[in-house]
């Protein structure tokens, strides 16, 4: 008797429940992950589209002769492409191009946008108007200003007027985008001038971050201004710096608006850079396989270049700590 009363006490209480199952609510923590999923969900989408789905396009592209013409069949060539670009003479052309400008336009960015961020990180009159004046070009459309250098650098224009007709530091007018070091040199003049307001808003924000007890403790042990920018502010500033520079790179051999305006990699392809190249090869003369083979040998190359560049700041960061 006891072991029956035993056994039915528990149906007894699942009878009280109504044979009900009782159904778990989404915790707080997973509803919120739903909801940042669900925010994170079309951007996702749109990067797979426009930024995956081309890259992996690309990539099979390079291993083709790869037709345009609807329903044509494309030919397998394997690594062919690969090999026409390092037995291209333009090629290797347009990559000393793209180092040259890189060389020429990064170290000035970051020297000049560092200068220029120290001195408008002091409070003084004008300061926000100055600030806006200098970063004024980076908004400014590429187009604008690669047609107005061009106008600039012209045979009868304002670089000539002022060196030959008003200094007199040159004896005639040099056409300067009619040759490849002058027409480089007028490229990178724009990429140094439309740069240096980014650059400087990169460090001022970094300055602005720098603890100001350190600097005043600096002072008060009678470090110099140079000490203390070696000891104080490089160091606090130095991530900005990585970034910066970095980016500065890959954005050097990413040049294109300004070359394809000012030069259109002329001369005979004296001032091609790889984009460019790349852009005639796949859009001027349909030679789609090959132009996708330079994008992805840039690509590597520049993925390359910033691994080693990460590499070398991060340990010149330990030796500042």
């Amino acid at each position: 008797m006891t072991a029956l009363l035993e056994t039915a006490e528990p149906r007894t209480a699942a009878a009280a429940g109504g044979g009900r199952r009782v159904r778990r609510t989404p915790s707080r923590r997973t509803r919120s992950s739903l909801t940042a999923y669900a925010f994170l969900a079309p951007g996702f989408c749109l990067f797979l589209l426009l930024i995956i789905y081309p890259m992996v396009k690309a990539f099979q592209m390079s291993f083709y002769d790869w037709n345009v013409v609807a329903g044509a069949a494309s030919k397998f060539t394997g690594l062919a492409n690969y090999r026409t670009a390092f037995h291209d003479p333009v090629f290797w052309h347009g990559l000393q191009n793209s180092a040259f400008y890189m060389a020429a336009t990064v170290p000035p960015q970051i020297v000049l946008g560092l200068f220029v961020a120290t001195l408008l990180n002091h409070r003084a009159p004008g300061r926000a108007l100055f600030r806006v004046l200098f970063y004024l070009p980076v908004v400014t459309g590429w187009v604008v200003v690669s047609l107005l250098f061009q106008y600039l650098f012209a045979d009868s224009g304002l670089v000539n007027w002022m060196l030959h007709d008003v200094t007199h530091v040159t004896s005639h007018n040099t056409s300067w985008l009619s040759g490849r070091w002058t027409g480089m040199i007028a490229i990178s003049a724009l990429g140094i001038w439309k740069g240096i307001g980014w650059s400087m808003m990169i460090f001022l924000a970094a300055l602005q971050g720098v603890p100001q007890e350190l600097l005043e403790s600096a002072d008060v042990d009678g470090a110099g201004r140079w000490q203390r920018f070696r000891a104080v502010t490089l160091p606090a500033i130095w991530p900005a710096a990585t970034f910066l520079t970095i980016m500065l790179v890959i954005g050097g051999f990413n040049v294109f608006t300004s070359v394809l305006l000012m030069t259109n990699g002329g001369p005979a392809d004296s001032t091609q850079v790889l984009l460019t190249y790349m852009y005639k090869q796949a859009f001027t003369n349909l030679n789609f396989g090959y132009g996708s083979a330079i994008a992805v040998v840039l690509t590597l190359g520049v993925f390359i270049l910033s691994a080693i560049q990460l590499r070398a700041f991060r340990g010149d960061a330990e030796e500042l700590a």
